[in-house]
């Protein structure tokens, strides 16, 4: 069970970053980055192992990438501008942060 909400809160946080970091700029792109270090770091430390917080950081990138490219109508949630790219690029560094803090 752990595994399953390790992976569903990963990507809650990915779909909440992904609504959230066009919102208030740059505000809401400094709040969806600290949220996500904060949460899958919390996820190991509530569970232990690094195994969940790569699980839940895998899930996050999914719904983040998959977000960034069309959708059936050509929508994109994520625009190519400089707060879009930076959610990816800054995202990615911060989940690789929040699994290498110690628990």
């Amino acid at each position: 069970m752990r595994y399953l909400y390790s992976v569903l809160i990963g990507a809650g946080l990915g779909a909440g970053s992904v609504f959230m970091h066009a919102s208030l700029v740059p505000f809401g792109l400094i709040f969806v980055i600290i949220a996500t270090v904060a949460g899958i770091w919390s996820i190991g430390r509530m569970w232990g192992g690094k195994t969940l917080r790569i699980l839940a950081s895998a899930a996050w990138t999914i719904v983040v990438l998959r977000a960034g490219f069309p959708g059936i109508n050509d929508e994109y949630l994520i625009a190519g501008s400089a707060i879009g790219i930076s959610l990816i690029n800054i995202g990615f560094l911060a989940l690789v942060l929040a699994i290498l803090l110690p628990a």
